[in-house]
């Protein structure tokens, strides 16, 4: 008997922009705040999302901002497990960068963050919201 074991995958196609148009909007106007976004929660707030944002800016006014957002969704699949599709990272934002990026949000989204707070915010909230466990009490007295 073969048992199959799940591989994660992404939690919306690629092309599915529109399913959150909000994000679609700002991502096609001002990718530089959806990528500082995904890079503060991908490199777990260090650099801060208005610094990697800024550096992206930088980089889209040469026309390589795709080489490197693609560095982070390569990251980001790595600490997921997620598969490298439709096709290789780098093709995948060189083609669409802003489908790749909405994408990407999403993907964080749904695992959780809210990626509008920043890396530090969202790990307070997930401490304050952790279940805790009541500590082990000795037995009591016995004869």
């Amino acid at each position: 008997m073969r048992h199959s074991v799940a591989t994660p995958q992404w939690s919306s196609d690629l092309f599915h922009c529109v399913d959150d148009p909000s994000l679609c909007l700002v991502t096609c106007f001002c990718p530089c705040l959806t990528f500082g976004r995904i890079a503060e929660i991908v490199d777990k707030g260090t650099p801060s999302c208005s610094s990697s944002g800024l550096s992206y800016g930088l980089l889209a006014l040469t026309g390589l901002a795709c080489l490197y957002s693609c560095n982070y969704r390569s990251k980001m699949r790595a600490q997921y497990d997620l598969p490298e599709a439709p096709c290789m990272d780098c093709l995948v934002h060189f083609c669409c960068e802003a489908c790749a990026l909405c994408q990407e949000y999403r993907q964080l989204k749904n695992y959780g963050f809210d990626l509008s707070i920043g890396w530090e915010a969202n790990m307070e909230r997930s401490r304050r919201f952790a279940v805790t466990v009541a500590p082990a009490l000795p037995p009591g007295m016995t004869r």
